[in-house]
């Protein structure tokens, strides 16, 4: 069975310094709080620990990386592979310049794929820049990198110097925006050989802006954050995409979806962009099936085609929920 079975090549890596874990539950994991569990977690020490276990992770172990978990739902069937946590392990945040960036450029800030984003929006007010957006993203700097995350009116890659990337094998790479196709909540690699790449760091380069202005900018966005999204409740923050001349919460509304509920899901009455565990009784399956639901109705209604910013992963379970008005 999949939740007994033994580490087997986990207990045969040699020299590793981080974590292994077995059956992890998931939604411990994950900001909205429901899901499966996984058949196996590492967390490694740092950058270093993390290519030396890929370099010896076998080539058809299923694996996936994880953050603060807010844009990720793992179905409740389980993930059957190996997760690896990089939330508080590539942690390293710091002031840094470049060989060949000239003298008179700003010195960039360094931040690997575990850092939680609000942080490198703290750490860059301190410093003099402004990277106020940031601090309104529920989630890593690896999450924003893949998904060119954004809010109020700013979008990660557009600050983003260069990036280092690893591969399956644990070779690192560094590449610049040049590399990829970047877009609305989209990043793909151009060279087909770097499609297994993930993200481990960028440097970024953000505007002067004084700290007394650009600490008072974040508690602005901050407040504004709070006063619009459902954060008393588990969410994995926007749902939808916003599609082109329009915004996804104004269909969802439109469409008479606000309060729609599967099971412990729920469409926020606060947001309708935001699905809420709204009693903490939600599993994947309630969740996913009222994604589906909200597709559905909305393009009956609106003829758009709503497109998930949220991902979903795993086997789903046996049974399934319908939905109530």
């Amino acid at each position: 069975m999949m939740m007994n079975e033994p580490r087997h090549f986990a207990n045969q890596l040699p020299a590793l310094r981080g974590q292994w874990a077995d059956n992890v539950a998931m939604a411990r994991h994950v900001s909205w709080r429901a899901g499966g569990m996984a058949r196996r977690a590492y967390t490694p020490a740092d950058l270093d620990d993390l290519a030396a276990m890929l370099a010896q992770l076998p080539v058809d172990e299923p694996m996936l990386f994880a953050g603060l978990g807010s844009n990720l739902l793992v179905r409740d069937g389980g993930f059957k592979g190996t997760v690896i946590f990089l939330h508080a392990a590539l942690n390293t945040l710091r002031v840094e310049r470049l060989p060949g960036v000239a003298a008179d450029q700003d010195e960039l800030i360094y931040a690997e794929a575990g850092v939680a984003s609000p942080k490198v929006a703290r750490f860059a007010a301190n410093l003099g820049r402004d990277a106020a957006f940031m601090a309104g993203i529920p989630g890593t700097v690896g999450g924003a990198l893949a998904m060119n995350a954004g809010c109020y009116g700013a979008e990660t890659w557009p600050f983003v110097l260069q990036v280092c990337t690893i591969d399956r094998q644990g070779r690192r790479h560094v590449r610049t925006p040049a590399d990829f196709e970047i877009g609305y909540r989209h990043v793909a690699p151009r060279d087909v050989d770097a499609q297994g790449e993930v993200f481990a760091a960028a440097w970024f380069r953000f505007p002067a802006q004084e700290t007394s202005v650009a600490r008072a900018t974040i508690r602005t966005l901050l407040e504004k954050r709070v006063a619009s999204q459902p954060l008393r409740w588990p969410n994995a923050g926007s749902v939808f995409r916003n599609p082109p001349g329009d915004f996804a919460a104004r269909l969802i509304e439109a469409t008479g979806l606000k309060g729609l509920r599967v099971g412990g899901a729920e469409v926020s009455t606060v947001h309708a962009n935001f699905i809420v565990n709204a009693d903490g009784t939600a599993t994947a399956d309630d969740i996913e099936t009222l994604i589906t639901t909200v597709q559905s109705r909305v393009a009956a209604a609106t003829g758009v085609q709503l497109i998930r910013e949220v991902r979903i992963v795993g086997d789903a379970a046996s049974s399934s929920s319908s939905p109530k008005a």
